[in-house]
């Protein structure tokens, strides 16, 4: 088969071992990222089965429509970023593992990465020293603090274990449905929504983006939050409410913010408001971004080309397309 692999910055999936899985495939993989419409159509005319690297691309009609060969989209995680409808409508296989029985152990250590730099404040005292002082202010200490995990899922719970290991008190607040599986297996839910944003020091957000969950924390929400709080976000920007968190942190609650992802990406503009705030640790949606992590995830991806090739799709999200789905 033909395949195309999108927004591989550094040219890392030939390293990888998995690599050899496509060995039998004609395998081109693409480095930049071209936001013009035309210039993707024409990369991809010839293209049967398309790798994504997570959301890096949005995948929308416009541009299946001008793709004739394609037969195949081979990913892993959740894929708001593909028109299925219209993948369905042309005949193209969608297979996407969602890996529910692993959570990314890179993204729960990203995450404390991230908790860590900022409640320290190590990215400032970095800069101090490179611009030829010595310490940069007065850090938080993370022991005996609240630790509000938002979402009760596999991620959440990886990163609520080392946070007791951090001797933090873990609490939760999650949906309906996921807050009486928390209590059921023993965990401390909060009160209620307004204590859980009220008390907690540090707050980190670990929920899929669905239409459900869309805006969900609301700029009331992190009104409530201490001044002295971290708000972290290593899931999805869209989940809090469109710009609430730069009004939140221009008023001081919370008092900081760490955020690996943003509502349009790849965000290079520097004069962005969270990249100019001394309060906020920025970094470019690396969560996942592990050579571990990939081999990993690419190995189940390359694994479905080759399954599909072999004429027994795997992972499919759009299964009714299987009876008219296109031929390579």
């Amino acid at each position: 088969m033909k395949v195309s692999v999108l927004d591989d910055y550094f040219d890392t999936l030939r390293t990888l071992n998995c690599f050899t899985k496509l060995a039998r495939h004609d395998v081109t993989v693409w480095n930049d990222h071209p936001d013009n419409l035309d210039e993707l159509a024409l990369r991809l005319r010839d293209t049967q089965a398309l790798v994504l690297i997570r959301e890096r691309t949005a995948i929308r009609a416009a541009l299946l429509e001008r793709l004739p060969e394609l037969v195949l989209i081979s990913q892993r995680s959740v894929y708001p970023h593909i028109d299925i409808d219209a993948c369905t409508r042309l005949g193209i296989v969608v297979s996407s593992d969602l890996h529910q029985g692993s959570p990314s152990y890179a993204t729960a250590e990203l995450t404390w990465g991230l908790i860590i730099s900022a409640m320290r404040r190590i990215p400032q005292q970095v800069t101090s020293m490179k611009e030829g002082h010595w310490q940069d202010g007065v850090g938080l200490s993370l022991r005996a603090k609240t630790l509000g995990i938002y979402g009760y899922g596999r991620l959440g719970k990886v990163v609520a274990d080392i946070g007791e290991a951090f001797g933090m008190n873990v609490v939760f607040w999650a949906s309906d449905a996921s807050r009486v599986r928390a209590t059921g297996d023993g965990k401390t839910v909060a009160p209620s929504r307004d204590e859980f944003f009220e008390q907690s020091d540090v707050i980190s957000l670990h929920l899929r983006l669905v239409d459900a969950t869309r805006g969900v924390v609301t700029r009331s929400d992190l009104g409530r939050m201490k001044t002295s709080a971290l708000f972290v976000n290593t899931s999805r920007a869209e989940l809090v409410e469109p710009h609430a968190l730069v009004d939140a942190l221009r008023t001081g609650r919370p008092g900081m913010a760490a955020v690996d992802v943003y509502e349009s990406e790849p965000m290079r503009d520097t004069k962005d408001p969270l990249l100019q705030m001394n309060n906020v640790v920025c970094t470019p949606h690396v969560g996942y971004v592990t050579r571990e992590e990939w081999e990993i995830q690419f190995s189940e991806v390359f694994d479905q080309i080759n399954a599909f090739d072999a004429g027994t799709p795997t992972n499919v999200v759009n299964p009714e397309v299987l009876l008219h789905r296109r031929s390579t």
